[in-house]
Parts: structure tokens; sequence; C-alpha cells
């Protein structure tokens, strides 16, 4: 049940021309939304409020329609989080225009697991589908929220891959009201996130999805997330304003390479060569993410020596034997010196060093030098 202290919150959410950036000025200069209507004029308008805004505020005419909208929210079973809650995406508070209020279907605890962003185009080739539900359902099996927009397109295939790992979790954050399913063919998929994941908006209910609303909508992808992943968007692509707005927040920005004869190439190719990473598989994404954050998702537990020795010698595959093999205890090994003598590929390397770094049997130097750990 929502309660009746969300009131002044909602007003400042529905009240028409005032905005997340203003709304959070008067907040700042108030403390809260009932000293904002308690104001008055000649206070509200020194915050630079528009005389009309400030007018409907001093008579508290967002109020009123602030509790009808409370019952709306109500009737959908949805909640509420202002960004004065410990439950606020603490990443997303951090941003220079936080909205002031989230409305929330799901499950709203998980709005501060550590999460990345999967982003691209509404048109995009089966190669951009493939890319983002493989990214996607490697990186929720290993413990990652995924973050989307939940358009058609890239979106909706980094949803779905998600979904398709043991336990992923994924929220959607859409650019229309909580109550509003846009597209229409994403109603199943609204509903798996739903039980499975989140969706977020700080859109009132009823808000439409118009095309304005998409480019504000992205600010909240970037902002909630350590990094986003650009899968393929052309040169105008929303996507590629999501990209540009991680880097303000200081997130990580990755790219997904593709076939330079296909616009839909263009935006991750272009943040490539600006110096996005560059991914080919969810390796390249996880080992650019914090230590804490890797840390946490990839614990590695103390054991004896002799305990480590066998969990070692039970979970060896093939070519972990054969890489393991290579590396010695005092003496480094760089990467192409490892694919040169193993002869596999650069990517099947990595990845299996990186799968036995996890283990705790090898240590990765600074300049991609590899050495045996202690057992």
């Amino acid at each position: 049940m929502i309660a009746d202290s969300y009131l002044g919150w909602v007003a400042l959410a529905v009240a028409p021309g005032l905005g997340a950036r203003l709304a959070a000025r008067l907040l700042r200069q108030f403390g809260s939304p009932e000293a904002i209507f308690r104001a008055s004029l000649t206070e509200l308008e020194a915050c630079q409020v528009p005389a009309d805004v400030a007018q409907a505020i001093h008579l508290q005419t967002p109020l009123r329609e602030a509790e009808k909208e409370l019952e709306r929210v109500r009737k959908l079973n949805c909640s509420l989080i202002h960004w004065d809650e410990p439950a606020y995406p603490q990443l997303l508070r951090q941003i220079y225009d936080p909205p002031i209020l989230l409305y929330v279907r799901g499950q709203p605890e998980l709005l501060n697991r550590p999460a990345l962003a999967i982003v691209g185009t509404r048109r995009p080739t089966p190669y951009g589908n493939q890319m983002a539900e493989r990214l996607a359902c490697n990186l929720a099996a290993r413990g990652l929220v995924i973050i989307s927009g939940l358009a058609r397109g890239v979106d909706s295939s980094a949803h779905r891959g998600a979904l398709l790992a043991p336990g992923g979790i994924t929220i959607g954050v859409l650019g229309c009201g909580i109550d509003v399913i846009y597209p229409k063919e994403n109603r199943k998929l609204f509903a798996q996130l739903e039980e499975r994941g989140a969706m977020v908006t700080e859109f009132p209910c009823g808000t439409a999805p118009t095309p304005d609303r998409f480019p504000v909508r992205n600010r909240i992808i970037a902002g909630m997330s350590l990094g986003v992943v650009v899968v393929e968007a052309a040169q105008y692509s929303g996507s590629l304003i999501t990209a540009r707005l991680a880097m303000e927040f200081n997130r990580e920005v990755y790219g997904v390479p593709g076939n330079v004869t296909q616009p839909s190439s263009f935006g991750p190719n272009h943040l490539i060569k600006q110096g996005a990473k560059l991914v080919t598989g969810w390796e390249d994404v996880v080992e650019e993410l914090p230590t804490a954050v890797r840390a946490a998702l990839f614990p590695v537990e103390e054991k004896t020596p002799a305990e480590r020795a066998t969990l070692f010698e039970q979970s060896l595959s093939e070519t972990e034997r054969a890489l393991y093999g290579l590396l010695e205890a005092d003496r480094a090994r760089h990467i192409d010196e490892l694919v040169e003598l193993s002869g596999r590929n650069s990517s099947e390397v990595l990845a299996t060093l990186f799968d036995l770094e996890m283990k705790g049997v090898v240590r990765q130097l600074p300049g991609k030098q590899f050495v045996r750990a202690l057992l």
C-alpha cells in the first residue's frame, strides 16, 4: 500500500511545466515537498520557477491531481521510490539531474544491484539480435542485472537474453507511464519483467511514449548502470545519446564491432574509434568492472593448499590444462606468447585465463602477463 507521505513527491512529479531539474532545485532549496507547497510566490519565483508553474504550486493545484495519481498507482500495485529513500538507485542519485521520483513494477530491491545496460537500434540485423541476446545471457548468468529500454530490436533481445540465464534478472526503463505497454508486441515481455525483474519510469501513469521522452529516459538507463554496451546503432540513434550520457556520468562505454558496410554498425564502430572498449564476449565487459564489483560477483573462497589442489584437478578442462601447463609460478608469460605456444585463438586463451584467474590458480600481472598462483 502506497503511503500518503508520497503525496507531495507525486505532486511534484505531475506538476505541469516543472520537470526533474527544476523540481530538484526546489527540493534542494526548501528541503521537502511539503515546504515547497507552503512557499510564497516570491520565494518560488526567486528559484526561477515560471510564473504559471509558481502560481499552480502556490495554489496547491498539483496536490489535487496527485491524490488521483496515488489512487491509480495503488490500483496498479506498483511501488514509488523518492530520492531520499535508501531503495533509490544510488548510482542514479549521483548524476546531475536524477528523477526525484520513480515508479516501479516488479522488485524494487533489484535497483541497487550491479547492473550493465545493453542498448541498440530498433532495426537490428540477425547478428545484432544474436550478440545482444548472447551477451545479456552470459552477463546475467554471472550475476549482473541487465538494463535496457524495452523497445523493439536490440533492447528486447537484451531483456530476453537475460531471462534465458538461470536466475537472470533484467530491468526495463520506460519512456512512458508505468501502465503503458509499448510496443504492444512486448506484452509478454512486460509480464516476464514484472515477475523476474522490474520496470522503471519517472513519467506519471498514462503518459504516452512520444519521441521526446526517450532521450529523457536514456539518462536513467545510463545513470543506473556501471557501463553501457552498444550493440548496433545508426549514426543518429538514440543509443548514442545513452552512450554519450554514460561518458558524462563517468561510466564505462563498450561497443560491439560490426560490418562496416552496415549503417547499423556506425554507432559501435565510431565509439570504438573514440576509445570505447571493444566487446566480442562477456569477458571483455567484466574485466573493466570496478574491482569491488568483480570481487563480489566472483568471490575466491579461502581454502587449504590440499583443498585448492583437489578443486583445481576436478575442474580442469582440456584447454585449461594446456594453458596452465605453459605457466610457471616464478616466470610471467605474455598473452601473445601463450596464444602462440598453445595454438589457440586469442579470445579462447583470454577467456580460459580469466576462468583460471577466477578459480584462484592463475594471477594476472600488469601488461597482460600471467603466472601460476600458489595452490
